[in-house]
């Protein structure tokens, strides 16, 4: 995948990038907590990228500030947003007829992800993969405004499950908004030995939101 680099607010921001025809869909991948080994080469994140790359999305994944050759340090969830949505205009500026915008993100960069989706009205859909709900504050989905997908282990020992699921329920109780909420049993956090089942969720999802598939 091709290397770029781009403007953030905290300096410059290393990326990957997928580019697909002219009028497609994009779609932005945000990664797992930096200061726990969180980059964008974390397995979860380079197979979301590759599901919306072979869909026939223009696809984004970058390193937050203060990760691999990004500059910048931690900043606790708010800087991490601001770069986010510098990558969000990074793409959009390559990509000015877009069909659509999503974005995805795992654990932290799930957190990062839906504060996005809040704050930009284009994004048209979400994927969030153990978004960390025993952690971090989700009420600001109030309410949700685009249809998504969660995807949760039922063993992972960093999110609890139940509390994952509170939130799916909650955010699917909004009127006029879908959330799709899938398990995979005896997945842990990472995944390790479930990737091809995350996979598959992912990429029946997309090709149902594409009408792809029935």
């Amino acid at each position: 995948m091709p290397e770029i680099i781009f403007n953030g607010a905290a300096g410059r921001l290393e990326g990957r990038y997928h580019h697909a025809a002219a009028g497609s869909p994009i779609a932005l991948v945000l990664h797992p907590h930096p200061q726990f080994g969180g980059t964008m080469n974390n397995k979860v994140v380079y197979n979301l990228f590759h599901t919306f790359v072979n869909r026939g999305f223009s696809v984004l994944r970058f390193n937050f500030r203060g990760v691999g050759r990004s500059q910048g340090g931690f900043d606790n969830g708010l800087g991490e947003l601001s770069d986010a949505a510098s990558a969000l205009d990074w793409m959009q500026t390559y990509n000015p007829s877009a069909a659509e915008s999503w974005v995805a993100g795992f654990s932290f960069g799930a957190w990062i992800g839906m504060q996005l989706l809040m704050r930009r009205p284009e994004i048209t859909g979400f994927i969030s993969v153990s978004p960390p709900a025993s952690r971090y504050d989700f009420t600001f989905l109030a309410p949700c405004p685009s249809d998504g997908l969660i995807v949760q282990g039922t063993d992972d020992q960093v999110v609890a499950e139940p509390e994952v699921a509170k939130l799916a329920t909650r955010l699917s109780n909004q009127r006029g908004i879908k959330v799709k909420y899938e398990t995979i049993a005896g997945a842990g956090h990472f995944f390790e030995d479930h990737m091809d089942q995350l996979n598959g969720h992912v990429g029946d999802y997309l090709d149902t939101k594409l009408g792809r598939k029935s």
